[in-house]
C-alpha cells in the first residue's frame, strides 16, 4: 500500500512537471511568435521605406526573402545618372543614353555610356595605386604611382569622343550577339592626365616594339583572380599620339568609379573598349596584343564582306582601329510637334575616328535630296564636331530628318544598315528623328 501510494505520488509529480513543462513551451512559443511578428513587421516597414510605396501581400513575404527591389543596387543613384539612361546588363554594367540627352557639347558624368566587361573593383586607394610598364619590347620595368606621374610629367587636356564598338547592334539582322546598343553609348568628355608616349619614353621602348596592351584591376565575372576581363591594346602609333592619355580626370574631377578611377587610358577615336578602366598595367609588346579579347571576334571584323549569318574565320577577321564617320541629332528629341509655318531648329555632334567631318547634311525627304548644316570645327583632334540647321516643311504632316556626315577623305554614313558582320560593329547607319508639323 505505501509503495502503491509512493508510486501514485510519483506519477502525479511526473505528470504536473510535464504541464508545467508543456505550459513553458506554449508560453515560449507565444512570446517568441509575439517576437517574431514584429521583427516581421519592423522589417515589412522597412523594406515599404525603401520600396517608396506599399507592399501588396507583403504579410505573405517567405522569411528569408529579399523582394527584387532590394536585391540589386539602383544604378541610378550608384553612378549618379539620370534617370533617362537605359540599362542594358547590369552583370556586368553596361548602360547608354538617349540621343537627346547627348546634347551637352562636353558629355557630363551624369550622361556618360557605361560599358564594363567584368565587376568593378572595391576598396581602391589612390594613394597606394600603382602603375607598371614592362613587356618584351620595354627597356625596363618602372612602376609609378600616381603622385609620381603628376609630378614628373607634364599634364595635358583634350575633348576626346570614346564610342563603343557595338554602338547601334541592335538594328542588325540576323541579330549579333552582345549588350544592344541603340545609338547612345558615344560620348566626348574632357580627359587630363599625362601622355602615354611621355612615360614610355621615360621607360625606353625597344626597335622592336609594335603594340601595347593594358592591363587593369577590375574582375572576371567568374571571380577567377587568374583571369582578366579584357585586356586590349594598340599600336605603337596610336600609343605614341599626342592624345593618348593615362588619365586621371574626368571633366575637371576625379573619374568616377564606373569609368575608371583612379587611372584610365584614353585614346580617343579607336573603339572605347581599347581605353581601359582601372588601369594598373601596360606591357610594351613585340607582338600584336593577345590578351583577353584580342582575338576571333571581339573587335574584329570581317576583312572583307559577307552575307549576313555567314560564319567567317579567325584569319579572315580585321581588328576594328579608327571609328567611321558618324553623327547624332540630339535636338529635338524624335517625335517632337511643331506648328505649320514653323522653323525646325535641329542640332547635334558629328565625329570620324581619326579624321574629321568635312561636311554635314540633312534630308526630310527620306534621303531623295540633302541640304548642308553649319559644322564646326573640333574644340582639338579626336573631339566631336557641333553641327546645326533650321529646317523648313512644305506642308501639314508626318517627316523624317536624318542627319548625314562625310569625313576628311570623302566617306559619307550609308542611309541605312551597313554590311553585316557577326558581333554586330560599326553600325554608322544614319540617324533619324520623327517629326510631326499640325
Amino acid at each position: 500500500m505505501v509503495i502503491f501510494i509512493d508510486h501514485c505520488n510519483y506519477c502525479y509529480t511526473g505528470i504536473r512537471q510535464k504541464i508545467i513543462f508543456l505550459i513553458d513551451i506554449i508560453c515560449y512559443s507565444l512570446e517568441y511568435m509575439k517576437r517574431r511578428n514584429f521583427v516581421k513587421k519592423a522589417a515589412l516597414a522597412s523594406m515599404i521605406s525603401l520600396v517608396g510605396i506599399d507592399i501588396v501581400f507583403g504579410s505573405s513575404i517567405p522569411e528569408g526573402y529579399q523582394p527584387l527591389a532590394l536585391q540589386d543596387p539602383d544604378p541610378f543613384k550608384l553612378f549618379d545618372l539620370d534617370k533617362g539612361m537605359v540599362v542594358l546588363n547590369d552583370k556586368p554594367w553596361n548602360i547608354e543614353a538617349q540621343a537627346h540627352l547627348l546634347d551637352d557639347k562636353i558629355t557630363p558624368n551624369k550622361h556618360m555610356f557605361i560599358r564594363n566587361n567584368g565587376l568593378i573593383p572595391e576598396n581602391i586607394d589612390a594613394n597606394t595605386w600603382s602603375l607598371t610598364i614592362d613587356g618584351e619590347s620595354a627597356q625596363e620595368v618602372k612602376s609609378y604611382s600616381i603622385s609620381e606621374l603628376k609630378s614628373k610629367f607634364q599634364e595635358y587636356t583634350y575633348h576626346l569622343t570614346l564610342e563603343c564598338g557595338g554602338n547601334g547592334r541592335s538594328e542588325f539582322d540576323p541579330p549579333a550577339k552582345g549588350n544592344q546598343w541603340t545609338i547612345g553609348a558615344v560620348s566626348c568628355a574632357t580627359w587630363t592626365g599625362v601622355r602615354l608616349k611621355d612615360v614610355l619614353e621615360d621607360v625606353g621602348i625597344k626597335e622592336n616594339a609594335v603594340y601595347i596592351g593594358y592591363h587593369a584591376a577590375d574582375i572576371h565575372l567568374s571571380l577567377d583572380p587568374k583571369k582578366e576581363p579584357i585586356s586590349r591594346g594598340v599600336p605603337m602609333i596610336k600609343a605614341l599620339q599626342d592624345e593618348t592619355l593615362i588619365a586621371y580626370k574626368m571633366n575637371g574631377a576625379d573619374i568616377p568609379l564606373a569609368h575608371g578611377y583612379p587611372l584610365r587610358l584614353v585614346a580617343g577615336g579607336w573603339p572605347a573598349s581599347v581605353s581601359g578602366k582601372w588601369l594598373n598595367g601596360i606591357s610594351v609588346r613585340n607582338i600584336v596584343h593577345d590578351g583577353t579579347k584580342m582575338t576571333g571576334t571581339a573587335y574584329r571584323v570581317p576583312c572583307n564582306p559577307v552575307g549576313p549569318g555567314e560564319k567567317v574565320k579567325d584569319e579572315e577577321m580585321c581588328i576594328i582601329e579608327s571609328m567611321p564617320v558618324k553623327s547624332l541629332i540630339t535636338y529635338p528629341k524624335t517625335g517632337a510637334t511643331i506648328r505649320e509655318g514653323t522653323k525646325l531648329s535641329i542640332r547635334g555632334h558629328a565625329w570620324a575616328g581619326e579624321l574629321e567631318v568635312s561636311k554635314m547634311e540633312y534630308s526630310i525627304d527620306f534621303g531623295s535630296s540633302w541640304d548642308d548644316c553649319g559644322i564646326e570645327l573640333p574644340s582639338n583632334r579626336l573631339a566631336w564636331q557641333h553641327f546645326s540647321a533650321a529646317i523648313s516643311f512644305p506642308k501639314k504632316g508626318y517627316y523624317e530628318v536624318w542627319a548625314r556626315a562625310t569625313d576628311a577623305q570623302g566617306l559619307s554614313q550609308p542611309m541605312l544598315l551597313p554590311g553585316w558582320n557577326p558581333k554586330g560593329y560599326l553600325n554608322n547607319a544614319c540617324h533619324r528623328i520623327a517629326i510631326k508639323v499640325v
